[in-house]
């Protein structure tokens, strides 16, 4: 049987970090040659971190002695990165602003955002004065509150069915059903932005947790669940509704995960996806701000954001997040 602990979750997560890379220069950058870009599938990169997530996470849980270790762990890996993008971002952005200094740093609006960005609640104030055209700041900051409910939920649902308890599979498979049912009913009804908070992204995280908890027979039937996964996938795309997508994707995603060894040691090199993630937003925002997108080749352009993003992730990790775990 597979060891569970040999994946290549490392690079999945850097492969899906720059998805959503990719899609939001697509849109920021704001130019017609990098248009194309919009086509990277965002959506699918995000949901596919919650997969991720949920595998891990329980896993996570699952080998943790204490409820405070697990907490603490949990907290140590997403708070201090967090904070420092938000206090950066509200420091920094004062210099790309079109209002003074003395008007930024005295404006209500600038400690909004700090307060209320800092307590995971991004769309309360997405803003800061006079910045990127008074546009949201890191729009990419949106994910982190699910993040961060997921990781409280997993002991809860611990709770009701235990590590062995024999109705836990068929207990997630009703969370997943009435996730979906808040995804499908408010993707139909034109609130595509309130389907994607937590109650209907927890289709994707339950995913995750399933496979994690069915995990030697999940190793055992891998090929043949993920073509059957693909061809579901397909299917529910055809008929533009999430049946059983999200939790096939989720399987698609951990078929990767436990294929391809040769990528199991990426990790190695550290572990700067999240860097990468919630630094990307503000970074692509700055560099259209800056015109350079518009007035030098924007082909090279993308490749120095991308440079600089990359960067700034790994100095992220090696330099502060790391001296956390």
């Amino acid at each position: 049987m597979q060891d569970i602990a040999k994946n290549n979750f490392d690079f999945i997560r850097v492969l899906l970090a720059f998805i959503v890379f990719i899609g939001h220069l697509g849109y920021l950058s704001a130019s017609p040659t990098l248009e194309f870009l919009k086509h990277s599938p965002v959506e699918v990169g995000v949901f596919a971190f919650f997969i991720v997530s949920g595998f891990l996470i329980a896993r996570s849980y699952e080998r943790t002695s204490t409820l405070k270790k697990y907490v603490k762990k949990r907290l140590n890996r997403i708070v201090p990165a967090y904070l420092l993008v938000v206090v950066l971002c509200t420091i920094l952005l004062s210099l790309v602003s079109t209002v003074s200094f003395s008007e930024y740093f005295s404006s209500p609006q600038t400690l909004k955002y700090l307060l209320w960005n800092s307590a995971f609640m991004n769309f309360m104030a997405p803003n800061l004065p006079g910045v990127f055209g008074n546009g949201a700041v890191n729009g990419a900051l949106w994910t982190l509150k699910i993040e961060m409910c997921f990781y409280f939920l997993v002991p809860v649902l611990f709770l009701f069915f235990g590590k062995d308890n024999k109705y836990r599979n068929i207990s997630l498979v009703v969370f997943y059903f009435l996730s979906l049912i808040y995804l499908n009913y408010f993707e139909m009804t034109g609130k595509v932005e309130i389907s994607r908070q937590i109650p209907g992204a927890l289709c994707y995280f339950i995913g995750g947790m399933l496979v994690y908890f069915n995990f030697e027979k999940f190793i055992k039937h891998k090929n043949i669940l993920f073509i059957i996964a693909i061809l579901t996938v397909w299917i529910d795309l055809i008929f533009k509704i999430k049946l059983f997508s999200p939790i096939m994707i989720s399987i698609i995603v951990l078929y990767v995960a436990y294929s391809f060894k040769f990528l199991n040691n990426f990790g190695k090199y550290g572990d700067f996806t999240y860097g990468i993630y919630i630094f990307h937003f503000p970074i692509i925002r700055v560099f259209a701000t800056l015109g350079l997108f518009a007035n030098y080749n924007p082909y090279f352009m993308a490749f120095i954001c991308m440079l600089v993003v990359v960067g700034v992730g790994v100095s992220s990790w090696h330099l502060y997040e790391k001296r956390f775990l």
